[in-house]
């Protein structure tokens, strides 16, 4: 989830904290990539004409492995190393955060029944899009699939999104690349959104620069961690009548939850019972993650032989492509070793506006699984 309209109130307040990027531009950088929050967007994103995720013969799911080969590759022929992270345990203090993503789930999938029995395929298509799970399989064979290509990740032992943030402020990446906004309130010094979307989306990369947040808002780290908590986050409930105006104003006039507390109308703006905003602070400033300095990451050759026997003999994808994919592996991998060309020379980013971006959101075109057709009642691939 994130932090709720943290990206519209940054654009307000410190336009200039936003730099938007070709991807281009990143090349020779190493970026730690919040693996969950990507495979959501190919299990979302990457789909048939008819709304379904693609499949092979057997009726696996390969929509989040067509995603990861092709984005992965986009990267690396861009010079960019990556290096994803996948999420741990969750902190207990989400659970109930899990609960409520459970339960609109139990809702969408009610509300896709319903949409079937009335042959309404706009609405299949929306509901089906609702009831998308990361999967502790879908997350294996992305592991498998990375290890092939020659990619390294890591498992952290808690969020994926503070442990890219760790990373980032230890200096082992340039940035933390995540569609989450509270890859911020861990504190990554830079954090790019976008990274991992299709070309067809013609979207820029958002690259947000933690240091020019908290100048533009005029908030030290602790007091931004405290407005990230006000606006709502995956820990705690946000205070009713509290929007993100209300919350940055009262943010800067008393400085902490604690005293803002003190001073609020408790009938006007009733604070949830047990409010654990205490628990959540220590989260966000004093996350569980794995010591950045213990860490040591390669990039290898890919695999040829093995990466043709996974995508091919077992998911159904294109050879041709499979082989087309492996090539380039090869060939930039070893171009993103080279130093970056800053002292030379540099393309100029366009500053972002608070001003709402159009953007093409069509699917990638061509999936390199090949279509079957489906038994009644099943999905096609």
């Amino acid at each position: 989830m994130g932090i709720h309209g943290l990206t519209k109130l940054i654009g307000d307040n410190a336009a200039s904290a936003i730099v938007n990027n070709e991807i281009k531009n990143y090349f020779g950088r190493k970026v730690a990539v919040d693996a969950s929050t990507s495979l959501y967007q190919f299990l979302v994103a990457v789909r048939l004409g008819d709304g379904q995720n693609l499949q092979n013969e057997a009726g696996e799911t390969t929509s989040h492995l067509l995603g990861m080969f092709h984005r992965t590759i986009r990267m690396v022929e861009n010079g960019i190393k990556p290096l994803y992270v996948f999420d741990g345990k969750p902190p207990n203090l989400k659970s109930g955060e899990l609960a409520k993503r459970m339960e609109k789930r139990k809702e969408a999938n009610k509300s896709l029944e319903e949409a079937k029995e009335a042959g309404d395929t706009g609405l299949v298509d929306k509901f089906t899009r609702r009831t998308v799970k990361v999967t502790r399989e879908h997350n294996e064979e992305c592991k498998r699939l990375l290890k092939l290509m020659g990619i390294p990740y890591m498992d952290a032992p808690c969020e994926a999104e503070a442990q890219c943030a760790a990373l980032a402020k230890a200096g082992k990446v340039y940035a933390a690349a995540s569609e989450d906004m509270d890859t911020l309130t861990f504190g990554s010094p830079v954090l790019l959104r976008h990274l991992t979307f299709s070309e067809s989306r013609k979207m820029p990369i958002g690259e947000f620069h933690l240091d020019k947040v908290l100048e533009g808002l005029e908030l030290s780290r602790e007091e931004f961690v405290d407005l990230c908590i006000l606006l709502g986050c995956d820990y705690c409930d946000s205070i009713k009548g509290i929007g993100p105006h209300r919350a940055i104003t009262l943010i800067k006039q008393h400085r902490s939850i604690e005293k803002i507390l003190e001073n609020l109308d408790p009938k006007r703006h009733p604070v949830p019972e047990d409010w654990p905003f205490e628990g959540a602070r220590r989260l966000f400033l004093e996350p569980e993650v794995a010591d950045p300095t213990d860490l040591n990451f390669k990039w290898e050759a890919p695999d040829e032989a093995q990466l043709i026997a996974y995508l091919v003999g077992e998911k159904g994808f294109s050879e041709d492509r499979v082989k087309r994919g492996h090539e380039k592996l090869v060939k930039h991998l070893k171009t993103a070793t080279q130093g970056r060309l800053d002292g030379f020379f540099k393309a100029a980013p366009t500053p972002a506006t608070g001003a709402k971006r159009k953007a093409n959101t069509k699917d990638d075109k061509k999936p390199a699984t090949k279509p079957t057709k489906a038994a009644p009642g099943r999905r096609r691939k």
